[in-house]
């Protein structure tokens, strides 16, 4: 009988995490994090056309240490899948398959992400004094 102790297929055992693989991944949870964010986004509009009351309750929440977490975590997932799709449309359009473009291009979506994500609540701080 034949030794089955090693997978059947290819698997995140066999598999070193590298950059290129950690992209993919994020990029389909933060697609996710992006469609729940959505629900918030609805949730403020209802509210902004519900009147002050239901305004003041949202933006309290909004600006609540949690809430200001959610927000940059959404900005930054908001970021990644920009940055990550633009990356993704570029390889589907038969460009960047070598190794060296495929890890340059993943860590240009990390890095780029984070920037875009700080200069985003920069821009938001400054011109909403601290929001």
């Amino acid at each position: 009988m034949a030794n089955r102790e090693r997978p059947l297929s290819p698997h995140l055992q066999v598999y070193r995490w590298q950059v290129q693989m950690v992209t993919s991944i994020l990029h389909r949870a933060t697609g996710v994090i992006l469609s729940i964010g959505a629900l918030l986004i609805a949730w403020g509009l209802t509210a902004l056309a519900a009147g002050p009351d239901a305004w003041a309750t949202f933006t309290a929440c909004a600006r609540s240490p949690l809430g200001f977490l959610i927000l940059f975590g959404w900005t930054w997932a908001f970021a990644f899948h920009l940055i990550n799709g633009i990356r993704h449309l570029i390889q589907d359009a038969g460009y960047a398959y070598k190794i060296q473009s495929f890890v340059r291009n993943s860590w240009i979506s990390v890095i780029g992400s984070l920037l875009l994500t700080a200069a985003i609540w920069v821009v938001a701080m400054m011109s909403r004094g601290g929001a």
